[in-house]
């Protein structure tokens, strides 16, 4: 590992029997955004034994910070030297080997998080998932017969639909127009109900 590398986001190994017995109070005062792994205590090497119970810990630094300044931080919990992470939503995911179905699966309501670590604030949306998001929430404006943009925007945020409350302010414009175009055809709809209700009413004046 090259000491000069600078990255936001890192990761390490923290083996509770040789850590000190407050390490996660020490997590906590480093003010530092933390995620950490339940207590991977079923896992096997490669030969089949089972490895030292262990946490994987994820640390979201404000800004890019150097491996010496982070090895620091992880030499003092007696931990593993950290590691710089490219992906912070695939680390996240190994926590409990999410993507790894030949290893043990730990519950993801396990994870710690601590000084309001939010995975959701933390990744981009790949454009195949704002995609998906974008159907989702065309089809609740569909089903709840939205006909204003306030309304969506409020109904996604009073239903913590945060990440959908996000993509749908990103993408103002596209919403605004979908729902005023389904405004205007709901008007023109009623527009014609009226118009065949008075043309059937001057028929049965003649």
């Amino acid at each position: 590992m090259k000491n000069n590398v600078k990255k936001r986001n890192w990761a390490f190994v923290l083996y509770p029997e040789s850590a000190p017995s407050d390490w996660r109070e020490q997590l906590k005062k480093s003010g530092l955004l933390c995620a950490v792994s339940p207590l991977h205590d079923k896992d096997l090497d490669p030969t089949g034994e089972p490895k030292k119970a262990h946490h994987h810990v994820i640390v979201v630094y404000s800004g890019p910070t150097t491996y010496n300044a982070v090895a620091s931080f992880t030499a003092s919990l007696n931990a593993t030297i950290p590691q710089p992470l490219e992906s912070v939503k695939g680390m996240y995911r190994y926590l409990t080997h999410k993507d790894n179905p030949e290893k043990y699966q730990y519950e993801e309501h396990e994870i710690l998080t601590l000084n309001g670590f939010n995975i959701a604030d933390l990744v981009e949306l790949t454009n195949s998932e704002v995609s998906h998001i974008k159907k989702e929430i065309l089809k609740l404006i569909r089903e709840a017969d939205i006909i204003e943009y306030a309304d969506l925007i409020d109904i996604l945020n009073d239903n913590e639909m945060f990440t959908e409350a996000d993509v749908a302010m990103n993408h103002t414009f596209f919403f605004n127009s979908y729902i005023a175009s389904r405004r205007n055809s709901y008007s023109r709809a009623k527009d014609k109900i009226e118009a065949k209700r008075v043309e059937a009413e001057l028929s049965l004046v003649k």
